[in-house]
């Protein structure tokens, strides 16, 4: 009898390590789960961007510059996405698509300005549509984004309390990296002048 005691613990931890290492594997699933929403979002912007950019092609010849880092930021963005796409629990590439998709926006931002300076091309029906479809896409992807956020933010919780930290490490669950995608508008300090 006094020999079921210590085969009874044995099998009730096995029964813990088996419930945590599953919620963990469920945890990181809905990471990638969360990041292909996110996926889905950026594709649609980066697929918007060459129709905004051959709309401006025809109006504004002389900032030929602007046109082309929109286009190098953007290949950038879709390598990067790419990269986080095939494993979203990769905090490098995560990273580094937080940064292509703020050096995007960036330049997207510089073209839009310089539109501003050209009347037709303000005025010009599908440069509007276009403006208006990449606004909408930017709030569905941060919508998105605040989705993959909360995912990872839960699995690293759940990765780093204990008794579940010991299960991570044992199995080598790697922590989640947040997508923070850095808006260098919002970060600007705003000019005062008297």
């Amino acid at each position: 009898m006094a020999g079921w005691i210590p085969i009874t613990i044995i099998l009730l931890l096995l029964v813990v390590v088996v419930a945590i290492y599953n919620r963990l594997v469920v945890l990181r699933n809905r990471i990638k789960n969360a990041f292909a929403q996110i996926d889905v979002q950026l594709t649609r912007r980066h697929d918007l961007i060459p129709n905004l950019v051959e709309t401006a092609k025809g109006y504004i010849k002389h900032e030929r510059e602007t046109l082309e880092a929109v286009i190098q930021a953007r290949n950038t963005a879709v390598a990067s996405l790419k990269a986080v796409a095939a494993d979203p629990t990769r905090g490098d590439a995560v990273r580094q698509l937080a940064g292509a998709e703020g050096a995007l926006s960036g330049a997207l931002g510089r073209l839009l300005a310089v539109a501003e300076a050209y009347p037709d091309l303000k005025a010009n029906q599908n440069m509007m549509q276009l403006s208006e479809e990449l606004t909408s896409t930017e709030n569905r992807v941060a919508y998105a984004r605040q989705g993959y956020n909360d995912s990872v933010m839960d699995y690293n919780n759940a990765r780093e309390t204990f008794p579940s930290s010991i299960v991570a490490g044992t199995f080598k669950f790697t922590p989640g990296t947040m997508l923070e995608i850095e808006d260098v508008a919002k970060r600007a300090v705003p000019k005062v002048s008297f």
